[in-house]
């Protein structure tokens, strides 16, 4: 099968549409037939049910739309990262922004004393970001944040493990609290994060997108936040963190893909295993 054949097919099955597929690529629309139906005789199974009014998948056309989505974006990747490697020796480090704690310097500068070590690009991102870009070869490595973001299909070195506190204004009545728990945040501001990329239900709160516009927002009194425990170092004076007994642990993992053959990656993921 060449890509070629899968992009109409991609296009074909998003579309449900052979002239909005056709327009869609820039091509003609009586080739892009030729090209399904040909691609269809060589996998031996029908893709798409025609008819004069409408185009639908078959239960092995939504398979192969699954399948192709995914290699199409490996293709995609390998490109990407073959025209970063010509163009720079060095990596790419992606992490939410504000959530790295001490972690993130310490580690570069662990790395950069290392005998080989190679320059270290840090790209500071929006919640759910950073794995989209390291699946799709803009960067090399990333740091996550299990549960909340997913490893699924990657390597992983996982980093530390710690509990979660529930920041808050200085003045806010929980502030003062020993601890608390997640039912005492029923009627709090907790905040909306972009659909998908969260594992607490969407709040009353604002929409947020990364922990630095949350922590102001917080400030603000305009939301509250459970985040791990390690935020405590980014918390100014206005800002109180106080435990929250039944959230769930959140473990930081080093990840990159499997495919992977970095000798400097290599290096960079043991030095944060060392560490």
């Amino acid at each position: 099968m060449e890509t070629r054949e899968l992009r109409y097919f991609v296009a074909v099955a998003e579309e449900l549409h052979f002239g909005r597929a056709a327009q869609r690529l820039g091509m003609a629309q009586p080739p892009l037939s030729r090209a399904i139906s040909q691609l269809e005789r060589r996998i031996g199974v029908e893709l798409l049910r025609r008819t004069s009014r409408s185009v639908t998948l078959t239960d092995a056309g939504a398979v192969l739309l699954r399948e192709g989505r995914a290699a199409l974006g490996a293709v995609e990747a390998a490109e990407r990262r073959a025209r970063r490697a010509s163009e720079s020796p060095g990596l790419v480090l992606v992490s939410k922004a504000g959530a790295a704690g001490e972690l993130l310097p310490k580690l570069l500068d662990a790395y950069a004393a290392e005998p080989g070590s190679v320059t270290v690009d840090v790209v500071l991102c929006s919640v759910g970001e950073q794995e989209r870009m390291l699946r799709d070869g803009r960067a090399d490595v990333a740091l996550l944040h299990l549960p909340f973001d997913s490893a699924a299909g990657l390597d992983i070195e996982e980093l530390s493990t710690e509990s979660q506190v529930l920041v808050v204004p200085a003045g806010h009545e929980l502030a003062a609290r020993a601890h608390v728990r997640m039912s005492d945040l029923a009627q709090v501001p907790l905040p909306r994060w972009p659909s998908g990329d969260a594992t607490y239900p969407p709040g009353p709160g604002p929409e947020v997108h990364d922990v630095v516009q949350l922590l102001q927002l917080v400030t603000l009194g305009r939301a509250v936040s459970v985040l791990p425990e390690s935020i405590r170092s980014s918390l100014h004076d206005g800002l109180a963190a106080v435990p929250v007994l039944d959230a769930p642990l959140v473990t930081t993992v080093i990840a990159w893909p499997p495919h992977s053959r970095s000798l400097a990656l290599a290096g960079l993921i043991r030095t944060a295993t060392r560490l």
